[in-house]
């Protein structure tokens, strides 16, 4: 798999990012037994270097090369630092990763990477491995993953979507962000508007006049709105809802990120004209996706509300 080889197959992919606790594993576990199940040929390569349990089949482990522990215990670097540090150490040995990925060759690939969020907002490591491998013909997309239960407090929902923003300029990869977790979202408390509002990030003006209810963030309207204003001024975010243990919301994602790496107009499965149209339609795709699990939402703060009434 020599750089540059125009002559070799394109291999297509995601690399799996977010903070901290954001499910990406469950992501990358869910993700490989669902395309196992439709006949794709998945395989993960972990790139976190401080995931020591992991649920999925894993062909590569980074912890071949480096680990989080044995950097922090040798070189006296926190955890942040140690993390940096793997990255830097992974982008210096390029060479292992082509090896590894090199018997491989002919699979859909899952990239499962670290949960420090300064790795997708500023610094370069990550992204250079990300570079490289275009360079070697892999097509593919970041899957960037959030909680859903930012969305329950509007402050931490603009933080979200600046970080998202950020993400999405400093990674340069074709983006789909997801708001993870939906099948929990009913036990964060009550939504201040529809869920569409949130997945397709609408009228933000709404979102800071809510914010001004807050006696602690009455103070911080001009800034609020000053980031509110970057966001909408460049218009590239929104979310797709996921339940993991839901197949119809999983296929609903896969179908949202072949459509950004391109994997959906390959010959690499049989696919119908109604499937491919199904795949370049964006915006119908979303409003279904989003619109069903607003009735599972819905429907569960119904239940809710009645239970409280019986109560009484």
């Amino acid at each position: 798999m020599s750089e540059g080889s125009k002559g070799s197959s394109l291999a297509f992919g995601q690399v799996v990012i977010g903070p901290p606790g954001s499910g990406k594993t469950t992501y990358c576990h869910g993700m490989q037994e669902f395309m196992g199940r439709i006949g794709r040929k998945v395989t993960v390569v972990n790139l976190d270097p401080a995931n020591e349990a992991m649920p999925y089949q894993c062909s590569v482990d980074i912890a071949e090369l480096i680990t989080l522990p044995d950097v922090m215990e040798n070189l006296k670097l926190g955890p942040n630092g140690g993390l940096i540090y793997c990255m830097e150490y992974l982008e210096a040995n390029f060479d292992w990763l082509q090896e590894k990925l090199a018997a491989l060759r002919g699979h859909y690939y899952l990239f499962d990477c670290p949960g420090q969020v300064e790795l997708y907002t500023h610094h370069d490591a990550l992204k250079n491995v990300f570079a490289q491998l275009a360079k070697w013909n892999f097509r593919l997309a970041a899957v960037h993953l959030v909680d859903s239960h930012y969305c329950t407090d509007p402050g931490k929902f603009i933080s979200v979507l600046c970080t998202s923003l950020s993400t999405m300029l400093h990674v340069e990869l074709p983006h789909v962000n997801i708001l993870s977790k939906m099948d929990l979202i009913e036990q964060y408390g009550k939504l201040a508007f529809n869920l569409d509002y949130y997945t397709e990030v609408l009228d933000l003006s709404y979102l800071v006049d809510h914010l001004a209810s807050d006696p602690f963030f009455r103070n911080y309207r001009r800034l609020n709105e000053k980031l509110v204003e970057v966001i909408e001024d460049y218009s590239l975010v929104s979310f797709v809802p996921l339940n993991v243990q839901d197949k119809e919301s999983m296929r609903q994602v896969m179908q949202a990120v072949d459509k950004a790496n391109g994997y959906s107009f390959g010959d690499q499965e049989h696919r119908s004209l109604e499937a491919l149209m199904s795949a370049a339609v964006g915006a119908d795709f979303h409003f279904t996706s989003t619109l069903a699990v607003q009735e599972k939402y819905v429907q569960s703060q119904d239940k809710a509300v009645a239970e409280e009434v019986m109560d009484l």
